[in-house]
């Protein structure tokens, strides 16, 4: 059933700021109410963008009663600094004069995929500014995530008897894992695969991503840059990162944290949501079916209503 959201005496803010190439002043936006309860989207990456979520979700889930923040990460989508540094304290510094600008005391961090990452970093910092963190298809640990695409695009290739790519697997299972390389070369073969994809899309998310592609903002949200994955790989190592002790001294900090992943995500296997949700907490996390890495789009509803439950 198609979810019909009706937007009633609802006053939206939206703020806009986009900058030139050597502009220090990020691209961001919101919606809802600023006296809301206070959730600010972080996107995945390195190299993208926030526009799915901006486009889908952000004006959805204002209208449920929450002030939305959406930004591009310096240096990343719409947010061109060629004087970009990619390091994390830069990061922290960006997030810091967003929660300036809109003038947040405390806010939820929504951290998708590598989003993740900067939403436990930051939290690390500044417990006090965070209410909570919400992991949406966020690696815990990014090897993990490695091991578990060249596994299974080893299986899909074999199936297809596909010899070529078996011997680039073959390729990859002997390289140095650390290498941007490495981590590139997995990452192209788990789209190769498919595995970012649902394997059965529902009406809901049909009708979500039809409207999604006809609107005019989507055009550049697809478009990655490899100056970033290089950027955050040279100066801080993230194809390394491992957030599990972070998250922890956070559990002991009583700093809220909760988990969303589709159970088609090809980047996590059984064992690694098994891991993820020991980490965090039986009733802190939800395996949502028919559901991929965009969770916010490939089952919108259950999204919205994890987020409803979590986020008061």
């Amino acid at each position: 059933m198609k979810l019909h959201i009706i937007f009633i005496s609802l006053v939206f803010t939206l703020l806009f700021s986009v900058q030139s190439a050597n502009s220090q002043e990020l691209y961001s936006a919101s919606y809802g109410k600023s006296t809301d309860p206070v959730i600010i989207f972080l996107h995945g990456g390195p190299g993208f963008n926030s526009i799915n979520f901006e486009v889908s979700t952000a004006e959805v889930l204002a209208s449920l009663g929450y002030f939305v923040i959406v930004y591009d990460r310096r240096g990343e989508g719409r947010s061109k600094d060629n004087n970009a540094q990619f390091t994390y304290a830069e990061t922290m510094e960006d997030l810091l004069a967003l929660y300036s600008k809109y003038t947040i005391k405390k806010a939820t961090l929504i951290g998708h995929s590598f989003g993740g990452i900067v939403a436990t970093k930051f939290t690390k910092n500044y417990p006090e500014m965070v209410n909570s963190i919400l992991y949406a298809s966020a690696p815990i640990t990014m090897q993990a995530v490695f091991k578990t695409v060249i596994s299974s695009a080893r299986k899909f290739y074999e199936k297809k008897n596909d010899s070529i790519n078996l011997r680039y697997i073959v390729l990859l299972e002997n390289m140095d894992t650390t290498l941007i390389e490495y981590t590139s070369y997995s990452f192209a073969h788990a789209m190769a695969i498919g595995a970012y994809s649902p394997k059965k899309i529902s009406k809901e998310a049909s009708t979500l991503y039809n409207q999604f592609r006809i609107d005019t903002r989507s055009k550049k949200a697809f478009e990655m840059n490899s100056i970033a994955p290089r950027g955050f790989w040279k100066n801080e190592k993230y194809t390394t990162e491992d957030l599990t002790n972070s998250i922890k001294a956070l559990q002991k900090k009583s700093i809220p944290m909760f988990g969303l992943y589709g159970i088609d995500d090809g980047l996590f296997s059984t064992s690694d949501l098994d891991k993820i949700q020991e980490l965090l907490g039986e009733k802190n996390f939800l395996r949502i079916e028919n559901s991929s890495h965009s969770v916010f789009m490939d089952t919108q509803k259950e999204f919205l209503n994890a987020i409803q439950t979590w986020v008061k």
